[in-house]
Order: structure tokens, then sequence, then C-alpha cells
């Protein structure tokens, strides 16, 4: 099979499917997925290899639960993305606003989102000086998470909530993955845009690569063919499928720059090979090198402006390089992209089912990685 994923985009470099040969190349890598599927690390998962312009590998493994007679994972199966919402959808919009004058790194938040700097136990001077970078940076000083939906029950009271959420430390002194400052670094683009990250998103991003099967908040036509993420049995009571995973994104209405995107792996190889190819056809080179280029405060931070880059040990195995960038999902999802190689690695899993609790795929990831990586080099 050596076909080429279409595009509208004249000027875009094609990816070429060229996987025929997959399952002798990858068996060791394959192998470890079908290991860890019986060791029920995730009931399945969705993977997809792309090296120097080409869809290597693109294979499902597994189903949607552990029960028998369960519906098989295929390749056309839309996962919850999670956290990778924060790079393919929420940087992908910033970097975009960013190249067109709109977005200034050294922002500060609140003279965008002005509730932002609201007296908050009278330490509001400290909140000023947080900047669009340190959001993309998580370098804020706003704590990790909170479950802000089991204190409000609307849109406008989460959003509230996020805004009015205390500082654990000193803007610029701390690195700390940050769900909350991705909830306001995605209505602080909206509002820069005038427009739902969502809608965006859509024309400017998804659209032009040919991501046809990426969207928030899926349509209920195609929830029997998204694997479930959880049986929720103490917020919203109910199996979570086809519907964002995320408890704060739930009640944010599906819609944030933390969580809430759906796509395939296909798709994402799709994104990974336009970042791969100087960000055509919808961002400039110079772009993606500032915003996957290292930041120099904190001290000892592994994050750029969005993404992150490895380190040891890293979910990406040992073999990508220190120009190598990416994201994790909580749902068990993660994108590694590794200029120096022209690589990138997709695997989607709903490792959340049925309770959220398994964190075998730690161990599963950087086996991936490394016997993907190894698998290429020995061709």
């Amino acid at each position: 099979m050596n076909l080429t994923l279409p595009n509208r985009e004249s000027g875009f470099s094609f990816l070429v499917r060229n996987f025929a040969a997959q399952d002798d190349r990858f068996r060791g890598a394959f192998y470890i997925l079908e290991k860890a599927i019986e060791a029920r690390a995730f009931p399945g998962c969705s993977l997809a290899v792309t090296s120097r312009g080409e869809l290597v590998a693109h294979k499902a493994l597994g189903h949607f639960t552990y029960e028998l007679g369960s519906r098989e994972v295929a390749t056309t199966s839309l996962f919850d993305l999670a956290s990778l919402t924060k790079v393919v959808a929420t940087t992908a919009m910033a970097m975009l606003l960013y190249e067109r004058g709109v977005l200034d790194l050294e922002a500060p938040v609140a003279a965008i989102v002005p509730e932002f700097a609201e007296e908050l136990d009278g330490n509001s001077s400290p909140r000023r000086v947080v900047t669009l970078r340190m959001l993309l940076a998580h370098s804020s000083g706003l704590p990790a998470y909170e479950k802000l939906f089991l204190r409000v029950k609307t849109r406008d009271q989460i959003l509230r909530a996020a805004f009015t959420t205390a500082l654990t430390a000193v803007p610029g002194t701390r690195a700390e993955y940050s769900d909350i400052g991705f909830i306001i670094l995605g209505v602080a683009l909206e509002r820069l845009a005038d427009e739902a990250l969502d809608a965006f998103c859509q024309r400017e991003i998804f659209g032009p690569l040919g991501m046809a099967h990426t969207t928030f908040n899926p349509a209920s036509a195609l929830q029997d063919s998204i694997p479930p993420t959880a049986h929720d049995r103490s917020f919203r009571h109910r199996i979570v499928q086809g519907e964002v995973q995320d408890e704060n994104a739930s009640v944010l209405g599906g819609v944030a720059g933390h969580a809430g995107l759906f796509s395939t792996a296909e798709d994402l190889a799709i994104f990974a090979h336009a970042m791969l190819n100087g960000g055509h056809p919808i961002l400039r080179a110079s772009t993606i090198d500032l915003f996957t280029r290292p930041e120099s405060a904190p001290d000892g931070t592994s994050r750029v402006l969005g993404w992150d880059t490895p380190s040891a040990p890293s979910q990406s195995g040992k073999h990508f390089s220190a120009r190598s960038f990416g994201h994790l999902g909580y749902t068990g999802t993660s994108l590694w992209i590794d200029p120096g190689q022209q690589l990138s690695i997709t695997l989607l899993t709903h490792r959340t089912w049925p309770d959220c609790q398994n964190q075998a795929i730690k161990r599963v990831r950087p086996a991936l990685h490394d016997a993907v990586v190894e698998a290429l080099e020995n061709a």
C-alpha cells in the first residue's frame, strides 16, 4: 500500500501511507501492545507511526472493554485525547495567534482576562505579573489540578473558580503542570481571537490539515464507535462514552483549553507530520522552533511552550533526541515528535476504563517507543 493522505492545501507535503510490511517490521512493538492488553493495562489501543514523511505503522488492537464480545477497536476509532488537547488545539491556536501578531507572549494574563487579577486573599499583585508565556510553560504559580466540578454546576461558575484559584508559588519560580492554567489560557485565546476555541481550531487547524475525524463534542451518532473511558460512579453516575472524561471539562460544556478533544491516531499522525514539515500549511517553521525551544526559567524545567520534552526517565523512552517534544493525556494517550529523526509516535488508549486506577501504561509507553525506534533503526 502506497497512497497519499488527501489535503486541500496544494502547498502541503503529503503524508505517504506505506505500512504494507508493518506486521514484520514492528512485530516487537505490536507484541508489547498485545501483552499490555492481555495484562489489562488498557482494553484496546490505536497506534500510528510516521517516519521521514511516511505513515509506516497504523494498527488497532484490543476491544472497547474487557468483557467477552466487546466491540473491537478499529483504526478509525475516535479516542478522548484528554490533555493532548493542550497541544493539538490550544497550543496550536496560540501559535497561530502569535504568528498573526494577535498574541504577545509577555502580555499579562490580567490584561486579557481581568477577572484573573481580582483581589484574592490580598494577593492580587503576584497575579498581575503572570504572562501568557507562563501559562504555556506551566510556570504561572497556579496549582496542577483542582476538583472545581465538585463546587460548581455551570460553565460560568467553573470559569470564575478557575480565575480565582489561589497561586501556590511565585510566578516564574516553579514549573508545575497545570490544568487550571490551560483552562484560563483557553479563555484568553478565545478573547484574543474573538471566537470559540472549537470553532477556531476546526477552521484554522483541523480543516486545513485534513483532520476530518478530530472534534470537540463528537456527534451522538458517533458515540457507539468511541471507546468508553470510565464508569463514573461518583459524579455523572453513568458510563462515559463519546463525551469528555475530564469532569472540569464536562462542566465547561466539553470544550476547554485543557481537555475535550477527540481524534484518531491517523489524524494525529497528520498533525505531527505538519509539525515535522515546518508547520505547513498552517504554521511557519520559525514559530514551531520558538514554541519548542527550551525555556530558560524556571531552573530545571523540561517544559517548552505548551509541549513537554524528554527528561530521564521519559515516557518517550530512551531514543528520542533532546530536540523532541511531546505530551501525554490522562486517558492513556500520547504524542511524541522528534525532528532530528523525522519521527512521530501516536498511541491512543483508554487506560482509564473502568475506574481510572490503572497506571500500567507508564511501563508500556517507554517500552513501545523504544521498540518502534529500534525497529526503524534495524530496517
